[in-house]
């Protein structure tokens, strides 16, 4: 095992899907959104990639600075309140990649589809609501309903898309990874008004109650 795989511990769906960011001529940066420690800012970092690190809280993106450091990388860190009441803190049509792990904020849904440039990847787990079986978060804000998350993302192109029990560790989440790409403006203005039905909800990297 290589000294840098010892520091890193990437998201498993992310080490499986990341050729998509490497082959897809990738319109512009990689937002990785409430990043924690940044361990997947970094492991794209590795590759050679732009990334965008942002988090709320100020200890876990030194941590994933440092992590940098380490591993001779570069990522840019962005301290931010995602949470913030009445604002869009993501800038529209701006990122060719966003990476979502561990982290449901309902109302920013709608901002991470404007975020997100024609072509770009999206790669979004979190929890669902047989997760508390298994352990935290337990809040049903932070927890998603059945086919929640592909009904957000209907029409884009669904690459890869998974709802259920997963290992090491043993957690109930679902996964999706898809490319923006409008299928019909209806769908698209369906999606959004079935987003705005939805009531609003580990901040430092996910959900945690």
């Amino acid at each position: 095992m290589k000294a840098n795989e010892l520091l890193l511990n990437p998201a498993h769906l992310l080490q499986e899907y990341a050729y998509l960011l490497r082959n897809e001529n990738l319109p512009g940066p990689i937002l990785d959104l409430a990043a924690g420690d940044c361990h997947n800012a970094n492991f794209l970092a590795q590759e050679g990639l732009q990334v965008i690190a942002c988090d709320k809280s100020a200890k876990a993106l030194e941590r994933g600075g440092k992590l940098a450091a380490q591993l001779g990388v570069t990522i840019e860190t962005w301290l931010v309140d995602l949470e913030r009441e009445g604002t869009n803190p993501l800038p529209e049509d701006f990122y060719g990649g966003i990476l979502v792990f561990r982290y449901l904020h309902r109302p920013l849904i709608p901002h991470i589809r404007s975020a997100l440039k024609k072509r770009g990847i999206l790669i979004y787990e979190t929890f669902t609501l047989a997760q508390p079986r298994f352990g935290k978060p337990h809040n049903p804000d932070y927890l998603l309903r059945p086919d929640e998350l592909r009904n957000w993302f209907s029409d884009w192109k669904i690459i890869h898309y998974f709802e259920g029990v997963r290992r090491d560790p043993e957690r109930a989440v679902a996964e999706i990874v898809c490319q923006k790409r409008m299928l019909n403006t209806d769908k698209k203005r369906g999606a959004r008004r079935s987003m705005g039905r939805e009531p609003g909800p580990e901040g430092g990297g996910g959900n945690d109650e």
